[in-house]
């Protein structure tokens, strides 16, 4: 387990691997855990840095804000820690969406992106986590933490076939605060990258699952209306989980799509 301390908190970060980095980035109520195959299987090709953002996992969660924008400054101040100066990021999710952003905000430190089932307009969430948003709601969860942890549970079938998924889920469930919980979900319904799409100019691929029931399988759309030399590889039989849906062919994907030289421009 690694760690660096930043101005604004504790970041925990696992690495694995030989070769030229590559970032991972997980989703709301996650953490590095996620990517534990997808680092097993790339590590032998790639240097593969997997972090959890403030908030969630391992990292500190004394902060008291917890948006999109605030991750995307992460990352950045994460690559300049650890002297990465441009590497390719893989987002799950609202890592996705960070990894987008980072990409616009800060151009010379990506050289490829990955989203995988990421929400490219907020109001692609499905209804459940835009009520989540609201603090009520919220802290109604959070006072029946438990409730919520079972009904979760039951629930997780219909989320991702893996089943290591249900205990994977609820460990970063029981790691997670309140603030975290809302304030992250809250800025990932109002966010809206498409008029900032056109500015990503290298390498995109977005990767979306036909049976995803937490954001629409049909955010592949906007993602290449805006960014029209995008690829896009859909999986007809996974959910939002598609790296533990649908591993293999994932992963092949995945490590194609890397290995591909960078295109002029």
């Amino acid at each position: 387990m690694s760690s660096i301390t930043t101005d604004q908190g504790v970041v925990h970060y696992e690495v694995y691997g030989r070769g030229r980095p590559v970032i991972l980035l997980h989703g709301w109520l996650g953490s590095w855990a996620l990517w534990q195959d997808t680092m097993s299987y790339l590590g032998a090709y790639y240097r593969l840095y997997a972090l959890d953002f403030w908030g969630f996992g391992e990292s500190g969660k004394k902060r008291e804000n917890y948006a999109v924008q605030d991750f995307v400054n992460l990352v950045d101040q994460f690559m300049d820690r650890l002297g990465i100066d441009c590497a390719p990021l893989v987002g799950h999710s609202m890592g996705g969406t960070v990894s987008l952003s980072v990409a616009t905000q800060f151009p010379a430190r990506v050289n490829k992106v990955v989203v995988v089932g990421s929400p490219i307009v907020g109001s692609s969430l499905a209804v459940l986590l835009k009520l989540l948003g609201l603090r009520p709601v919220a802290v109604i969860l959070f006072n029946m933490m438990w409730a919520f942890r079972l009904g979760m549970r039951a629930y997780s079938p219909h989320i991702c076939r893996d089943p290591r998924f249900p205990a994977m889920m609820d460990k970063d469930l029981s790691r997670t605060t309140i603030e975290s919980f809302l304030l992250s979900i809250a800025s990932l319904h109002r966010t809206d990258l498409r008029p900032t799409l056109s500015q990503v100019k290298i390498p995109t691929m977005g990767m979306y699952g036909g049976r995803d029931n937490i954001v629409s399988p049909q955010q592949w759309r906007p993602l290449q209306e805006g960014i029209p030399h995008a690829r896009i590889e859909r999986f007809p039989k996974a959910g939002h989980f598609i790296m533990l849906d649908d591993s293999q062919p994932f992963l092949r994907k995945l490590k194609e799509f890397l290995d591909e030289e960078r295109l002029a421009g």
